[in-house]
C-alpha cells in the first residue's frame, strides 16, 4: 500500500515542487504579504525587516558549508572509505540498502544532526556504488533519518533549557535534560521511530520498472593523478610529515575536550572533528585539497539561500507573524491538547523559521504561558516544539541542501517519499506527545 501511495506522492512533488531556491524566493514573497496584510506592517518596514536580517545567519551558513566540505573530505579519505565500502556490503539487495542506511541515518542524527546529515548522504552514495537500488528513496531514506535529531543528544531546545542561565530561566527554571531528552514520552516516540521509518522507507521501494538507478561510474572518484615531485614546494603540499604536525595536535584537543573537560558535541566540534580526522587521513595536504575542490562544488544552495532565510526569519519574528500563528493554534488547546497544538504550531512556524533556537526564542513567549495557564508540564510543551520543528524538515528543503549536494540530486528527487514519512511520523510524534 505505502508503494502504491508514493507513486502519486513522487510524482506530484516531481511536477510542482521547485528548485530549493524558487521555494525560497516563494517564503520570502509569503511571508512579506503576511506581515504586511495580516500585522498591519507597512512595506518600508517589512523591507527593512528583511533587509537588517538578511546577514544574521552569515555565522551559521559558513558552518553549514562546512559540514558539507569537512565531511565530505574525510568520507573521501582512504581509511574512511573502506570502512563504508565494508558497511555497505552488510546490505543484502536493494531492501537491505534502504534499511541500512536509514538505521545508520537514525542513529547518526539523534548523536548529531550535523553528523547525521553528512554521514547519511555519504553512507547512500556508497551503498549505490554496490547496490543496484532506487537512488531518489536511497538519498531520501538516508534523510528521513534527520527527523530524530531534535529528540537526540543534540537538540537545540532541551539543552537550551539545561542551561544555567537560559533567557526563560527566571520562568520555568532550569530543566534538566531527563525530564527532556531521557524522558520516557521522548524516548518512547524515538523508538518508535526507529522502527517505523526504516519499515517504511523499505515498504515504499519502487519495482525494477519504475526504479530510477545511478551509473557507479558517476559516483567513484576520479583516479588521483601521480605527482612528480620536482619542486621544494611540491615536497611541502606531499609532506605526510607537516600534514601530522597540525591534524594529530588536533585528535588531542578533541580527546582534552570530550575526556578531560567533559565537553559536548555541537556544530564547531562536529566541523573540528572532521577537519583534524581529515588532515591525519589524507596524509598528505595535496590528497586533501584534491577532496576539497569537489567538496566545495556542492556548496552553492547553502551560499545562496541562507541568507534569504535570515530574512524570511526577521519578517516573522519582528513583525510579530510567528506569535500570531503560535496564539492562533494554540487559543483553542485543552490540558490534553496543548502539546498536540504546540507540535503542529511549531511545525508550521519551521517552513518560515528553519531553526530549532531561533524557533524557540519566537514560540517560548507564546507556548510557556500556556503550558503554565493549563497546568501542563513545561518539559513535554518544549519537546512538543522542538518535535514541530524537526518533524516539517521532511518537506522544508532548507536542511537537505547539504545531502542534495553530496548526494548529487534535487530536492524533488526525495522529497515524494518524504511527504510519505512526514504524514506517519506525525501521526506516530503526535500520539506520543499526547497519550505516552
Amino acid at each position: 500500500m505505502l508503494r502504491f501511495l508514493s507513486r502519486p506522492a513522487v510524482k506530484l512533488v516531481d511536477r510542482y515542487l521547485p528548485d530549493p531556491f524558487i521555494f525560497v524566493l516563494l517564503l520570502t514573497v509569503v511571508a512579506a504579504a503576511a506581515a504586511i496584510g495580516v500585522e498591519r506592517q507597512t512595506p518600508l518596514a517589512v523591507m527593512r525587516m528583511w533587509g537588517d536580517g538578511f546577514w544574521n545567519l552569515l555565522t551559521f551558513s559558513m558552518q553549514m558549508l562546512l559540514v558539507l566540505v569537512t565531511g565530505f573530505m574525510l568520507a573521501s579519505s582512504p581509511p574512511v572509505k573502506k570502512l563504508l565500502q565494508r558497511l555497505a556490503a552488510l546490505a543484502n539487495g536493494p531492501g537491505g540498502a534502504i534499511l541500512l542506511v536509514t538505521y545508520v541515518s537514525l542513529v547518526a542524527s539523534w548523536i548529531n544532526w550535523g553528523f547525521g546529515l553528512v554521514v547519511g548522504a555519504l553512507f547512500a552514495k556508497e551503498l549505490a556504488r554496490l547496490v543496484r537500488v532506487d537512488y531518489r528513496l536511497l538519498v531520501a531514506s538516508a534523510y528521513s533519518g534527520f527527523v530524530v535529531w531534535h529528540g537526540g543528544l543534540a537538540g537545540s531546545i532541551p539543552l537550551t533549557i539545561a542551561t544555567e542561565g537560559h533567557f526563560t530561566a527566571e520562568q520555568i527554571g532550569v530543566i534538566g535534560t531527563g525530564s527532556t531528552i531521557f524522558a520516557f514520552f521522548n524516548l518512547a516516540i524515538v523508538v518508535c521511530l526507529f522502527v517505523a521509518i526504516p519499515l517504511v522507507n523499505r515498504a515504499m521501494l519502487p519495482d525494477e520498472k519504475e526504479s530510477v538507478y545511478v551509473d557507479p561510474k558517476l559516483l567513484d572518484d576520479a583516479p588521483a593523478a601521480r605527482v612528480r615531485v620536482t619542486r621544494p614546494a611540491e615536497r611541502l603540499e606531499n609532506s605526510v610529515t607537516l600534514a601530522w604536525l597540525v591534524g594529530i595536535p588536533g585528535v588531542i584537543f578533541l580527546l582534552d575536550h570530550f575526556v578531560f573537560r567533559g565537553g559536548g558535541l555541537n556544530l564547531n566540534i562536529v566541523n573540528f572533528m572532521f577537519l583534524s580526522l581529515a588532515i591525519v587521513l589524507h596524509r598528505t595536504p595535496r590528497s586533501l585539497l584534491e577532496s576539497l575542490n569537489e567538496a566545495i562544488k556542492g556548496g552553492a544552495g547553502i551560499v545562496i539561500q541562507f541568507p534569504f532565510y535570515a530574512g524570511i526569519m526577521a519578517i516573522m519574528v519582528q513583525s510579530g507573524l510567528a506569535e500570531s500563528m503560535s496564539q492562533g493554534l494554540i487559543s483553542f488547546a485543552t490540558e490534553t491538547s496543548l502539546p498536540f497544538w504546540s507540535f503542529i504550531s511549531a511545525g508550521i512556524v519551521n517552513l518560515f523559521v528553519p531553526s530549532g533556537g531561533g524557533q524557540w526564542a519566537v514560540q517560548a513567549p507564546v507556548m510557556l504561558p500556556a503550558a503554565e495557564a493549563l497546568g501542563v508540564d513545561i518539559a513535554r510543551v518544549s519537546m512538543a516544539v522542538a518535535w514541530g520543528d524537526a518533524w516539517t524538515n521532511l518537506l522544508q528543503p532548507f536542511w537537505a541542501l547539504p545531502v542534495l549536494a553530496i548526494a548529487g540530486l534535487k530536492a524533488k528527487d526525495i522529497m515524494g517519499y518524504c511527504l510519505i514519512q512526514l504524514v506517519i511520523t506525525g501521526v506516530i510524534i503526535s500520539v506520543g506527545l499526547t497519550w505516552f
